[in-house]
């Protein structure tokens, strides 16, 4: 558990360690940096949704993303059907899991903003 509480703090690191890992034994960057992106997506969920809980005193964060995931899966999910006639599950999932990375991202980086504003103040 101490593993993944230092590992979510700091996300960038598991980002890091995992496209130097994957480019050393692939020698491709991009295949590294979507590897990177997938690992690290997992990890941001549970911390970001810590980072809610404690920004905004609640207990719905992880509830939250879910929510957002399975939106989001519905509506790219619903594209696909529109565009092609037929869903492609694990495309559409892949897609979801690394917009989500984005999202995260960002809300990580604001989250932990006003978080450390707060306790300052």
């Amino acid at each position: 558990m101490h593993i993944y509480a230092v590992l979510a703090i700091a996300p960038v690191l598991p980002f890091a360690v995992v496209w130097l890992a994957v480019y050393i034994y692939k020698k491709e960057k991009k295949l590294a940096t979507k590897r990177a992106m997938d690992v690290t997506t997992a990890l941001l969920i549970g911390v970001v949704a810590v980072l809610f809980n404690e920004v905004f005193g609640s207990t719905f964060g992880i509830y939250l993303l879910l929510l957002v995931f399975l939106l989001g899966f519905g509506l790219l999910g619903n594209l696909q059907q529109r565009a092609k006639g037929k869903v492609d599950l694990r495309r559409t999932v892949r897609a979801v899991w690394r917009l989500g990375f984005m999202g995260l991202s960002a809300a990580y980086v604001l989250l932990m903003a006003i978080g450390i504003t707060k306790n300052l103040w």
